[in-house]
């Protein structure tokens, strides 16, 4: 059993194909999404019917990522937040690519979203952790170690943290695998791997490709952007 995990889609569903492709991951390996499968990109709904197909054929694991969180503070203005508050909710995650998201659900109509994907959304995780990795979307507080990271139970942290990525030092005990920063090349450090580079960002230099990263032997896998 192999564990692969695969940075941000945002969207991109060809992508994911042509990466699924090439990685050609056997029954039993073991994928876990790092989250953002939404927004920015051309088909949003595809990527999660892909998804949802996917695990009915060898263990997965997905995470939430910022995208997700906002479809879900959309999600609950829906139903019944007050009108302001699911206004706001609303505008901050189309300004954040959530309209390519409704666009990809409405076919010339209201966008309606099934409720198989909504579950799917509701049920993403935070993080995940096995004895020699720890998973998560966008990073951890670079002065606490994991375990401090996981009792402060920050789950802003968890989706939006940055400063790892500029910090001299890692309080870390074990490596951390994480996206949310585009970045020209997987960073491949003792303590953290950052596997976003930027697929959705295809039209700015240095980025447009979807990263996978096979552990514990750290053989990193890319396609470019497809669409």
């Amino acid at each position: 059993m192999g564990l692969i995990a695969i940075g941000d889609v945002h969207g991109c569903p060809d992508s994911l194909d042509a990466l699924l492709d090439r990685l050609a991951p056997a029954s039993d390996d073991h994928l876990v999404f790092i989250g953002d499968y939404i927004d920015r990109g051309p088909d949003s709904k595809r990527v999660i019917d892909r998804l949802l197909a996917l695990r009915e054929e060898q263990p997965c694991t997905f995470l939430r990522g910022n995208h997700e969180a906002l479809m879900l503070d959309y999600l609950q203005g829906e139903e019944g937040s007050p009108a302001a508050g699911a206004t706001r909710a609303l505008r901050l995650w189309q300004q954040n690519g959530g309209g390519a998201t409704l666009r990809s659900y409405a076919n010339g109509q209201t966008a309606r979203l099934p409720e198989a994907h909504v579950a799917f959304v509701r049920e993403t995780r935070l993080y995940y952790e096995t004895p020699d990795f720890f998973f998560v979307h966008a990073g951890l507080k670079p002065e606490r170690t994991v375990r401090e990271n996981v009792e402060a139970d920050d789950e802003r942290t968890f989706l939006w943290e940055r400063g790892h990525l500029e910090a001299p030092e890692l309080a870390w005990e074990k490596p951390v695998v994480c996206g949310h920063t585009p970045q020209r090349e997987p960073i491949n450090h003792e303590k953290l791997i950052a596997i976003d580079t930027g697929c959705v960002y295809h039209r700015r230099a240095g980025l447009g490709r979807l990263t996978a990263v096979r552990l514990p032997e750290r053989a990193f896998v890319s396609v470019e952007y497809q669409g």
